[in-house]
């Protein structure tokens, strides 16, 4: 059987599609060179962060608003907890300002009419004693976020699609695209074996611009660091004396979870610019600067965990756009292809919605959330545009904000 789409790369934006499209009347075929979910893979690891949050982008904010919906449907027709709903603290180095990432995102969240709650800096050391509250002396909790069990979500998501009977060819490398007289055809496995297709939609992550080299101008991958850390108090990471966080994350890039219900760890990573990988080639490894700035954040700012073990560390591939927004549309020179790529660092939240944008891309469908995802023309010395992310971790020189934190 030729399937009518075939979708190289099983991790969210794969998944998502594959359902989308199946249900939608196609037959699907995914690929991907590894388990699922692949250990290698940014939609892999124990958590990611649920958040509407992006400061004065309101467009975002709706989609998110839309996503958190979905994740809570999830939860039902999944029968399982996969999104954890715990809140989520955003906090802020001095007062909160206009012009801040905090501020803005507070502010929007004040105008979508959600409930939100301002803290001050007694209000933060008594509700959340683990936290320096000189330091971080004001900000907000917002009931409605908190944090999705990553790895878990793509076994589930994987377990579904098959149920629905979409095929997966698992364990093999995908080394090119294939077309005939300027129509993709299919892919070419690195074991030679050729898989048809009537269309390709290329959901590879950080191997998106190793296979589509055209797109290497406009997407470079990094590693970010992420730590596992296992406190000497787990009771004092539990919610509600500790929730899923950004410190002052456009500052600093730093945000991190409550205790792993399962795994017994709080994990901490950095949104920040990150270190430059192939990942084909080079090793993904922590290394020490980066631990040390990681014990120096926790010194600043939660100071009982300074000194607690790392049980685990790895980079996180971020497959970025320059812009910083997702790259979602129908390859305009190369007919049949569709590209769902470019998470950024901050696509996996977006999973419920994700797969609905991919199919209308495919399809050629109007959509206007497709707008700021579509095949585009960038500068090399474009600026991340996604207000989030923090542009100065140690190391790095690519430094631009847009949006200050404050």
């Amino acid at each position: 059987m030729t399937p009518d789409m075939l979708i190289i790369g099983s991790g969210i934006f794969g998944l998502t599609a594959a359902l989308e499209l199946g249900a939608r009347g196609h037959r699907v075929m995914v690929l991907d060179q590894g388990s699922i979910p692949h250990p290698l893979a940014a939609s892999t690891d124990i958590s990611k962060i649920v958040r509407v949050e992006y400061g004065p982008d309101e467009a975002y904010m709706a989609l998110m608003e839309r996503a958190r919906e979905g994740w809570l449907r999830w939860n039902e027709e999944l029968g399982q907890e996969l999104y954890h709903e715990d809140g989520l603290l955003m906090l802020s180095q001095g007062p909160m300002s206009p012009g801040g990432f905090t501020y803005e995102s507070y502010r929007l969240l004040q105008k979508r009419g959600h409930e939100v709650q301002r803290l001050d800096a007694d209000t933060i050391a008594r509700r959340y004693p683990a936290w320096n509250a000189q330091l971080y002396n004001d900000g907000y909790y917002n009931p409605k976020g908190g944090y999705a069990e990553s790895g878990r979500v793509v076994a589930a998501l994987a377990e579904l699609a098959r149920e629905s009977g979409i095929a997966f060819q698992i364990g093999q490398l995908v080394q090119s695209i294939t077309e005939d007289n300027g129509r993709v055809t299919g892919a070419r496995l690195a074991n030679g074996e050729h898989v048809a297709a009537r269309h390709v939609v290329v959901a590879a992550g950080a191997w998106t611009p190793w296979l589509l080299p055209e797109l290497r101008h406009v997407m470079h991958v990094v590693g970010q660091p992420v730590f596992h850390i296992k406190p000497a108090d787990p009771e004092r990471y539990r919610p509600p004396h500790f929730h899923t966080f950004a410190a002052a994350v456009s500052r600093t890039g730093w945000y991190g979870f409550s205790i792993h219900p399962r795994e017994d760890v709080i994990k901490i990573a950095n949104h920040g610019v990150g270190r430059s990988i192939d990942p084909l080639h080079d090793e993904r490894r922590v290394d020490d600067a980066q631990i040390a700035s990681l014990r120096a954040f926790l010194a600043q700012t939660l100071p009982d965990l300074t000194e607690a073990p790392l049980v685990y560390t790895r980079l996180c591939l971020y497959c970025d756009v320059l812009d910083g927004h997702f790259w979602i549309d129908r390859h305009p020179q190369r007919q049949g292809l569709t590209v769902a790529s470019g998470g950024s660092g901050h696509a996996f939240k977006f999973a419920p919605v994700l797969g609905s944008l991919i199919a209308d891309a495919v399809e050629g469908k109007p959509n206007p959330d497709l707008h700021r995802f579509r095949w585009r023309a960038l500068d090399p010395a474009t600026v991340i545009e996604e207000a989030t992310r923090y542009q100065g971790f140690p190391g790095n020189s690519r430094v631009s904000r847009k949006v200050s934190e404050a």
